[in-house]
């Protein structure tokens, strides 16, 4: 129950509702065990003289009873399990808001398929605690009580006799119920991988198909699918032996009854009436009994989720403002500087960036070059903070960017990554997502910038195209496109972008550079890219070697030097030399 304990908070937020709910369980309650009372005073009154006043009068008076206790009913349940829904609904809000404050590096070593799982399953699961754990544990303690209080009002002995066989039921309960709860936790695990499965599958059956990979991902889906049944159905075998069990205590319970109460309805101790509401508690204490076992599981399985979900909670959000946070700050130009920065992305991981330092003025353009795991794309992610140095400081304007409030320094920066993401929506609000507001004019303009106005034209309703999930209707140029006017639609004082013309054809590369110089001016400007065409004319340009700056300067006096630029513009040469001659 540890782990339930955090939901104390929610439960404090609708005290009020709950305090109703818990007077409507008592009314309830009071209405339910008063209906053996009265069924025993109309035995013994009839046993003396029937009359058809005396009949019509407690059927009367059962059947209103019955009526205002299942009044109260139906309030129990449209304030406990509405509060339930309530709860739910603040859980699933607190998880997703907390999903999107996690680092990114959170998501590198947790698969989408596992965070789904917990926010369905999980959230499930502690939502049917919240409310009919919640209050049939009420509920059911407080009919408990109420029963066995008139009970032993009736015959103290015939109750304890009666009574015998319960705490055995208890023990069984808890006992099967641990075993429950550690084959949920078994369960749940399965789950995740199922979901991450699903999910892989999903976004990845372009490749599945052009593999031809289908009957092998059915035939590993269904494994999945089979090991997650194999484990419920091992769950299930114990919730299977719980009913069965309380059925038979609750019987041996009702044959003591019988047995000892006959005995005393002849030696006079008891009346026929009374032994009648006897056994008409005992029927009315067998769902309690079966409630406390159903109960028990919810608990089990909810504390199984909790425990999940709090694992998630707990996670440190890394990159977030501080006391440090210079909250005045509102705006910034963009001048750039890395002092002795070094990063890596694990404790016990080898460093990515080792000791840089590089100052990029103000409306400058700095290129970035290097070959694979150089380092470039760490060095870029750095500024936005999706990343923060392990040692030495990343400087915008000579303020270390942990100073800088978050929404100030993301909004101000136009970062276009490697990977081209686009929403599965129209193309005016992936190109505007960065804006509190659609401007369809800025879009327009912006998309010009990018070289895809042209393209958008030829869409059959222009702008208002639905772009499939991940943009799988549009080519990887037009991705790229839309992700480079996503960027600039923000107006950023600073535009990173990471390799973002691998798929866009040269011609069009030299058009969308050439309307960046215009739309750029003043601003900073970084490019990320493997190809010389597109980098010679930058500011600046450096080499990425092994995490440090091996090589600096302008495209001249790169190839001057005679290194790593040099040799990788002179391959590029021999290859346009050769496709030229094919």
């Amino acid at each position: 129950m540890r782990n339930l304990r955090t939901l104390k908070k929610y439960f404090t937020r609708y005290k009020s509702q709950l305090g109703w709910g818990l007077l409507f369980i008592i009314l309830s309650n009071i209405g339910m065990v008063y209906i053996p009372l009265l069924l025993k005073d109309a035995i013994n009154i009839l046993q003396e003289k029937i009359t058809t006043e005396s009949i019509l009068f407690y059927a009367i008076i059962i059947v209103v009873t019955s009526l205002i206790s299942g009044i109260f009913r139906f309030f129990i349940r449209q304030t406990i399990i509405v509060v339930s829904r309530e709860i739910e609904y603040d859980l699933r809000f607190d998880f997703w808001q907390k999903i999107q404050k996690l680092p990114l590096r959170y998501f590198q070593n947790n698969s989408t398929g596992n965070i789904m799982a917990h926010a369905t399953n999980d959230i499930n699961a502690v939502r049917m605690f919240l409310g009919p754990a919640v209050m049939y544990s009420i509920d059911t303690g407080i009919r408990l009580i109420m029963v066995i209080a008139i009970m032993i009002s009736l015959n103290f002995s015939l109750t304890i006799y009666s009574l015998i066989p319960l705490p055995l039921l208890s023990v069984l309960v808890y006992k099967v119920g641990k075993i429950i709860h550690e084959k949920y936790t078994l369960i749940q695990e399965k789950f995740s991988d199922l979901t991450t499965k699903a999910q892989e599958n999903f976004s990845g059956i372009r490749i599945i198909k052009s593999y031809v990979r289908e009957e092998s991902e059915i035939s590993e889906f269904k494994n999945l699918s089979n090991e997650y049944l194999q484990r419920n159905m091992n769950m299930i075998k114990y919730q299977a032996i719980i009913h069965p069990i309380l059925f038979l205590i609750t019987g041996l319970s009702v044959i003591i009854v019988i047995g000892l109460g006959g005995y005393k309805v002849i030696s006079k101790e008891l009346t026929i009436g009374e032994i009648t509401a006897f056994i008409a508690y005992l029927n009315i204490l067998i769902w309690p009994m079966i409630a406390f076992g159903w109960v028990l599981n919810i608990i089990q399985q909810a504390e199984a989720s909790m425990k999940r979900l709090n694992k998630i909670f707990s996670e440190p959000n890394e990159i977030e403002n501080s006391e440090q946070t210079i909250t005045s700050l509102n705006e910034i130009n963009g001048e750039i500087e890395f002092k002795n920065v070094s990063f890596k992305y694990g404790e016990h991981l080898p460093l990515v960036l080792d000791n840089v330092s590089l100052k990029i003025p103000k409306g400058s353009t700095l290129a970035i070059m290097g070959f694979t795991g150089s380092g470039k794309t760490s060095f870029v992610n750095l500024i936005p903070r999706l990343y923060d140095a392990i040692d030495g400081g990343v400087l915008i304007d000579g303020i270390d960017v942990r100073k800088i409030p978050l929404d100030v320094l993301r909004t101000n920066i136009g970062l276009v990554p490697q990977e081209s993401f686009l929403f599965s929506d129209t193309v005016v609000n992936n190109i505007s997502y960065g804006l509190r507001e659609t401007h369809k004019e800025k879009v327009i303009a912006v998309s010009k910038v990018a070289a895809f106005e042209k393209d958008v034209s030829s869409f059959p309703i222009g702008y208002d195209t639905i772009v499939g999930e991940r943009g799988i209707t549009f080519s990887g140029g037009q991705k790229q496109r839309t992700s480079i006017a996503r960027a600039l639609a923000i107006n950023p004082k600073i535009l990173i972008l990471d390799d973002s013309f691998s798929a866009v054809d040269t011609h069009t590369e030299e058009e969308i550079l050439t309307n960046l110089k215009s739309f750029m001016q003043s601003r900073t400007s970084i490019l990320i890219s493997h190809r010389i065409s597109t980098v010679k004319d930058s500011d600046k340009i450096i080499v990425l070697h092994k995490g440090k700056i091996a090589e600096q300067g302008t495209h001249e006096e790169l190839v001057a030097l005679d290194g790593i630029y040099a040799d990788l513009h002179f391959k590029q040469l021999l290859e346009k030399e050769l496709e030229e001659l094919n």
